[in-house]
């Protein structure tokens, strides 16, 4: 009976990264990959000589952050389209003013803010009106509150 193998491979390349026998910990040092796609194809055997064959992309993204705002991707486009570009790395200084890009506010927070205003309003309008019931009493009427001398005694009577 064999062991159990792994063997995997980066992108093209003929030669295996690793080839262990399982469980096998890898490191990758992404510093040494080029920015942008690459793959791992990981080949295991088991005991039998059966094997197993999995493809696992990733992205080496190890330069400076880049936001683009004004075009998503596979978007379809025509005429001019206006771009704002940043770019920002983690062992650059921080600074504010390209910490962010300008993107524009999008729909649904200006939905938001419009239902809570029309809200506000409506319950303020809805509490200005005085059921008629309570009209006359002195929490509602400034004239019955001031003038009825029951209320300038102590106890209110």
């Amino acid at each position: 009976m064999e062991e159990a193998r792994i063997r995997i491979y980066l992108d093209d390349n003929p030669e295996p990264i690793t080839d262990s026998v399982l469980p096998a910990d890898v490191d990758i040092d992404t510093q040494s990959l080029a920015d942008g796609t690459h793959r791992l194809t990981i080949y295991a055997s088991d005991g039998t000589g059966k094997v197993g064959v999995r493809e696992l992309p990733f992205r080496v993204s190890n330069g400076p952050g880049i936001t683009v705002s004004g075009l998503r991707p596979n978007s379809v486009v025509h005429g001019q389209v206006k771009l704002s570009v940043n770019a920002f790395g983690s062992e650059e200084p921080f600074e504010p003013r390209r910490a962010e890009s300008r993107s524009p506010v999008p729909v649904w927070v200006w939905v938001m803010c419009i239902f809570v205003v029309a809200w506000a309003v409506w319950y303020a309008a809805s509490m200005w009106r005085v059921p008629s019931a309570y009209a006359n009493t002195p929490t509602y009427s400034a004239e019955a509150a001031v003038t009825s001398p029951q209320n300038l005694k102590p106890g209110g009577g």
